[in-house]
């Protein structure tokens, strides 16, 4: 994977700001860009040139597809394997208006693949050493 530059980070945040304030950071050779908290999309370079790489869901993943947008897929131990990301449009790439659409699927993706925070079990506290359990 080739190493993409911090001005087409930079500028992929422009483009999704109509999500808010965003935040690229580099991860795995590419760059990750969050939103709020939520991963959003991703920069890597398959082989095509640096790309944006948008999440998708279950039900967001056929409008990508009708778009052409490309699946997100890479080779490991010799199999093929793919991840909820797609290509953003050619045309989107032009602007953060033409952008705003694909950046909002990409958000909801996102929320939807967010998981609830769990909660951990309540365990009754022990008393210091040396000190009585108060009944």
């Amino acid at each position: 994977m080739a190493s993409i530059s911090s001005g087409f980070a930079d500028y992929c945040c422009e483009l999704l700001s109509s999500l808010g304030p965003c935040r690229a950071k580099r991860m795995f050779g590419g760059w990750g860009i969050s939103c709020e908290g939520l991963t959003v999309a991703i920069l890597a370079d398959l082989g095509d040139g640096d790309t944006l790489w948008l999440k998708a869901s279950d039900t967001s993943r056929a409008v990508f597809e009708a778009e052409g947008c490309k699946r997100f897929s890479y080779t490991a131990k010799g199999m093929e394997r793919g991840i909820n990301y797609y290509s953003a449009p050619a045309e989107a790439m032009e602007s953060p208006a033409l952008m705003q659409p694909w950046a909002r699927l990409a958000l909801e993706a996102a929320l939807a693949a967010r998981k609830p925070p769990t909660k951990k079990p309540t365990t009754p506290k022990k008393p210091p050493p040396g000190r009585p359990k108060v009944a």
